[in-house]
């Protein structure tokens, strides 16, 4: 933990900029200070502190470019919990759709830096299993290490039955897990991301397909309503992201009356 920190942090860096291994009297500042040593075991810990510091990393570089000031996102980078499948599976699909509601992409397969595309990608390179085996092999192939371009993520289909509980970490490398997170296949998911992504660039909101359909039903959704929580899902939670009871909950564990949700309507109507 001593190391890991002093690399972060260097007193020393080399010509070029990197950081040198710390030194023993380096590690010792932090591993014989107990005070040092908890605040340092905290701040590892914290997302929070993690996402500040790369932030300001960031920042210093992009000022110095630009020959400017300011904060990078402005502050606004901020953690929720999601709390349910369904806020899951629209939290995803949400950060996934991100180029197509700015307008900087009209499909998924076209959206650059996103999850989904790197996903489309690989698929389009592998080839698609026969119909009769598909689910099976995607399933598989998702938890290989084949995936050039989307091998960095965990999957997207979990096996609720046979998988244990926690990160899956036998075959980490690029990636965190090989256990996945929605219990819907990789392609159903593409398909409902590119079907949603269609409605929130038209003019009308269409009829869900019949195939995608059970997804939606299974969660309490219509297709207005998906569409509306998709759009606006950064807007509509703060501290949570859930549904009614989930957030309830969420509200007595925390040992409040309700969480905050502005705009909850919208996410009232699925359920």
């Amino acid at each position: 933990m001593a190391r890991r920190w002093c690399r972060l942090f260097p007193k020393r860096r080399d010509k070029t900029g990197k950081p040198l291994e710390p030194t023993q009297t380096e590690l010792n500042m932090v591993l014989l200070l107990p005070a040092k040593l908890a605040e340092v075991r905290r701040r590892l810990s914290d997302i929070s502190w993690w996402m500040r510091c790369t932030a300001e990393n960031i920042a210093r570089r992009a000022n110095k470019e630009d020959q400017t000031s300011g904060r990078f996102w402005q502050g606004r980078y901020r953690a929720q919990l999601v709390l349910d499948e369904a806020s899951l599976l629209a939290c995803a699909a949400y950060v996934d759709l991100n180029p197509i509601r700015a307008a900087m992409a009209a499909t998924p397969e076209t959206s650059q830096f996103t999850g989904a595309k790197d996903r489309i990608d690989d698929l389009k390179q592998t080839g698609q299993p026969k119909k009769k085996r598909r689910a099976k092999k995607t399933h598989q192939w998702e938890r290989s290490r084949r995936r050039k371009s989307s091998g960095w993520m965990s999957p997207v289909e979990i096996n609720e039955q046979a998988d244990p509980v926690g990160a899956d970490k036998s075959d980490c490398g690029r990636r965190a897990s090989k256990k996945g997170f929605l219990s819907i296949p990789l392609t159903k998911y593409l398909e409902l991301l590119d079907w949603t992504g269609r409605q929130i660039r038209g003019d009308k909101r269409g009829s869900i397909p019949k195939h995608l359909a059970p997804i939606l039903s299974r969660l309490g959704y219509d297709g207005h309503a998906w569409c509306e929580l998709v759009l606006k899902f950064g807007k509509l939670f703060k501290r949570a992201a859930g549904n009614g009871d989930s957030m309830q909950r969420e509200a007595d564990r925390r040992g409040q009356g309700y969480m905050h949700a502005p705009g909850s309507a919208v996410f009232a109507e699925s359920h």
